[in-house]
């Protein structure tokens, strides 16, 4: 007979903080002050969990239908302004929206990610 082996989940208080600009009242958004938080890494783990390669058009996408088209804009804003992207959103039939990285921002997208994505992520932004 089996018995039920319980794990514990360990979280550090630096977590909270982030915590709580991400997940106000339990809901994912995007913080206002989005701009001043992403930095290259953190859009590198944006991609790897949320993006995908379109080998067809040769562009990336994120799938950010959760969010708010207020929150997607806001994201396509901070890309385009501190990163010198030139995304744009797709509109869902769903309502949501998903941010299309095209063609000819994927070779800056691949300057700046490329140093901090995992080799299996990679693939994710074309390389």
């Amino acid at each position: 007979m089996y018995s039920a082996i319980s794990f514990d989940s360990y979280s550090l208080p630096c977590f909270n903080e982030l915590y709580g600009l991400f997940y106000p009242d339990g809901k994912k958004i995007i913080p206002s002050m989005i701009g001043e938080l992403l930095t290259p890494l953190g859009l590198a783990y944006l991609i790897c969990d949320d993006g995908t390669w379109c080998k067809q058009g040769r562009r990336v996408i994120l799938c950010t239908e959760s969010f708010t088209l207020e929150d997607v804009n806001l994201l396509v804003d901070v890309l385009n302004n501190k990163f010198h992207l030139k995304c744009y959103k797709n509109n869902r039939g769903t309502g949501g929206a998903r941010i299309i990285i095209p063609s000819y921002s994927v070779s800056i997208l691949q300057t700046l990610l490329a140093s901090h994505m995992p080799s299996m992520m990679k693939h994710k932004i074309g390389l």
